[in-house]
């Protein structure tokens, strides 16, 4: 069972900045596609960004492409995503992500993705 646990959440004004870190525990991380998902109050929970297992491949919802950037780093089973020129609608709880089987193919819009595994949450709050 894959444990996922976030960090680096905060408070920041209209066009900060923001790392935040999810780092996974109980499996080999890099057989594994990661994701950042978003929930705001009141709305549905959202994707923001997904990466392959090498890192080699990313793929970004319209919302947060040329802003935000997912990464990865297999060696300490941590999985990034840099937040930049913030806005207040990106305001949410932003939640790591993976899928139950390994995947070694790339990321894009046309997968199938199947998220089975979440963590408990960062909040992000930007002011205006």
């Amino acid at each position: 069972q894959v444990q996922l646990v976030e960090s680096g959440g905060g408070l920041v004004q209209t066009g900060g900045s923001l790392r935040l870190s999810c780092v996974a525990s109980g499996r080999t991380f890099s057989d594994y596609v990661m994701g950042w998902f978003r929930q705001a109050p009141g709305k549905e929970r959202e994707f923001v960004a997904a990466i392959s297992w090498s890192g080699s491949y990313t793929y970004y919802a319209d919302s947060v492409k040329g802003r935000f950037t997912i990464s990865r780093d297999n060696a300490k089973n941590t999985v990034f995503l840099q937040m930049n020129s913030l806005k207040p609608e990106d305001t949410a709880v932003y939640y790591c992500a993976t899928e139950s089987s390994p995947s070694y193919t790339k990321v894009d819009g046309s997968r199938n993705f199947r998220w089975t595994s979440w963590g408990q949450g960062t909040q992000v709050i930007v002011s205006s």
